[in-house]
């Protein structure tokens, strides 16, 4: 058994939702961004955490690579100001350090590093907070779901067997007696293709039913199929939300997930 873990105390945050995956360039940034976006326009209070500490991409996909978090110098412990976007507040390692700026620390430094950002940041009055999570299940992760206590993680996959794999394991860390997070759902992103002189069609070219599947394997929800669409990428390298591009299909499907997890999984 895991030993006991002082847990991080976030007393006005209600709750927290781990985005993760078993890997890499399955779209969970773009997934984490747009989930908060989404969650704000239902009206939440939202906050936005970027837990990959080595390679922090939030504030490039929210267009605030160049801000820097202030100081509320009202509270005695001189604690961060996240800085806010889309009524989003949000808060990363990225803000520190340049942008071709590498940090080359052991794990330990890692998790030390993310349960600052947690703690030394004035978050005020908080509806649910998402957390995206580094590819894989090492110290970060470790520490975040020793630390807090989560409301329940979305597992991010793309409909190809290596990536299905790859969210099992990532899976499988939540699911762990020691832990005990429940898996809220699972999120298929590039489901499909549809070329745009032909709405109507759609082409596999990853697989099909991949999240389907994962998600009957794990006993939980599929949250929805996210088709692959050139505007969404487009938009993230402009540091905006899916909500500033065209392709409805895609606007449907975050406001379909957002809203199947205010109506089942948080406490407001």
């Amino acid at each position: 058994m895991m030993p006991e873990i002082e847990k991080i105390q976030l007393e006005n945050v209600k709750n927290v939702i781990v985005v993760a995956s078993g890997k890499g360039g399955v779209g969970k940034s773009t997934v984490s961004v747009n989930l908060a976006v989404a969650l704000a326009r239902n009206g939440l209070r939202v906050a936005l955490v970027d837990a990959d500490i080595y390679g922090p991409s939030i504030p490039r996909m929210m267009g605030i690579e160049q801000e820097k978090p202030g100081v509320n110098t009202k509270d005695p412990k001189k604690t961060m100001l996240p800085i806010e976007k889309y009524g989003i507040k949000v808060m990363s390692i990225g803000f520190f350090i340049g942008k071709s700026q590498s940090l080359i620390w052991r794990g330990p430094l890692a998790g030390k590093a993310i349960t600052q950002l947690l703690e030394e940041t004035f978050w005020d009055e908080i509806d649910v907070m998402v957390l995206d999570f580094p590819p894989g299940t090492g110290d970060i992760q470790i520490t975040t779901v020793q630390k807090l206590n989560l409301t329940g993680a979305i597992i991010v996959t793309t409909p190809q067997e290596i990536s299905l794999n790859d969210a099992r394991k990532a899976a499988s860390m939540f699911s762990n007696p020691d832990v005990g997070v429940p898996i809220l759902g699972v999120i298929e992103n590039m489901a499909w293709f549809t070329p745009e002189p032909h709405p109507e069609e759609k082409y596999f070219i990853f697989g099909e039913g991949g999240g389907k599947l994962l998600a009957e394997e794990l006993n939980t929800e599929l949250l929805g199929q996210i088709p692959l669409v050139m505007e969404v990428a487009e938009a993230a390298e402009k540091g905006l939300s899916v909500f500033a591009q065209s392709e409805q299909s895609v606007i449907r499907a975050f406001d379909q997930i957002s809203e199947k997890i205010v109506n089942h999984s948080i406490t407001l």
